[in-house]
């Protein structure tokens, strides 16, 4: 069976919390990572947010994609290089061609933690300082079991958990690009538990999160994801936006859809009986 981790296991009441729908970037193509995206997301029904993280000049986290301003705010540059108080002027307005007018600040992390209190996030570490800086924030808030830590590149995970405490609840993870690659290669059913048990023994490993596929490579195959589930590892598909793709993929068993089609997931979902997938108490 896929990851216990009660990151996933206390997600729905009375439920296995299988499988998810996760709202990509707030499931918002336009105001990808802000704070109105995550609320409509929630307000549709969604528990769970994909977003990614970045760091300003003055150490805070804020939730932001690329490495520079330039495609979707009014500013322009990389957004390490700017502070917090100098991105109070930036406005999220977009990516052309834009079909409305938008204009919604950036947020920071902590901000949507206190602001959506149920909320599970699946965050991408997209640089190497919001890693520890990460650590603290979930210190701060309690927020253990809510959020799963994930990277393209494993270096940034293991930061972030060489900076955890013993004393720290644990945090659900999954794997980056070298973990997905070694697993994939691994065909035979007892060399794939006995990598992922080295690879436990590095870091923690909830789950994978992979395209469907990779140039001409199938990513998502039956087998893979029956040997994931045989060792403990959730599969979560992205970026999902087809209903028929969405149901293909639930049927094969995969645990999560990664999606900007909101509902596209409450049509699929709901007619599984697991939609909205929401808590109670959300801020609004």
């Amino acid at each position: 069976m896929p990851s216990t981790h009660s990151y996933f296991a206390d997600s729905l009441p009375g439920q296995s919390g299988w499988p998810v729908a996760l709202a990509h970037r707030g499931a918002d193509i336009q105001r990808e990572n802000t704070l109105t995206a995550v609320r409509n997301a929630v307000n549709a029904g969604f528990g769970y947010v994909e977003l990614d993280v970045r760091t300003t000049a003055d150490n805070k986290v804020v939730v932001f994609h690329d490495e520079t301003l330039d495609r979707i705010t009014t500013g322009t540059g990389p957004l390490s290089s700017t502070t917090w108080d100098e991105l109070a002027s930036v406005q999220i307005i977009g990516a052309a061609p834009r079909n409305e007018i938008i204009s919604e600040p950036l947020v920071l992390f902590e901000e949507l933690l206190e602001t959506f209190p149920t909320t599970r996030f699946n965050v991408d570490l997209k640089d190497r300082a919001s890693a520890a800086l990460m650590v603290e924030i979930l210190r701060r808030q309690n927020a253990w079991c809510r959020v799963l830590i994930t990277s393209f590149r494993d270096a940034h995970r293991r930061l972030f958990f060489d900076n955890l405490r013993s004393t720290d609840p644990s945090v659900a993870s999954s794997g980056g690009i070298e973990t997905v690659v070694l697993l994939r290669s691994t065909r035979r059913i007892g060399a794939f538990k006995a990598m992922v048990r080295g690879l436990r023994r590095r870091l923690p490993l909830d789950a994978v999160q992979i395209p469907m596929r990779q140039g001409p490579i199938r990513v998502v195959t039956q087998r893979f994801v029956d040997a994931c589930h045989a060792a403990g590892i959730a599969v979560h598909v992205w970026v999902i936006n087809d209903p028929q793709q969405m149901k293909n993929l639930l049927a094969m068993g995969v645990d999560g859809i990664v999606t900007d089609n909101g509902p596209a997931v409450a049509q699929v979902f709901g007619a599984r009986g697991i939609w909205p997938q929401r808590l109670q108490n959300q801020g609004s």
